[in-house]
């Protein structure tokens, strides 16, 4: 007995990954612009942190 397995091949269409990086792109300035800069600068510092890279 054998078992055999299908790939399936998705094709995007090249407007909904520009659909999916506008989206995000708008977010990260959406987030970026409301949010108080001590949020921004210690949401950048834990990351560093957490990416065990030298801040200070």
């Amino acid at each position: 007995m054998t078992t055999q397995t299908k790939a399936i091949a998705r094709e995007t269409s090249p407007f909904a990954a520009i659909a999916v990086v506008f989206l995000a792109g708008a977010g990260l300035l959406f987030a970026a612009g409301f949010a108080q800069a001590t949020v921004l600068h210690d949401a950048a510092h834990d990351s560093r942190h957490a990416m065990a890279f030298p801040c200070h």
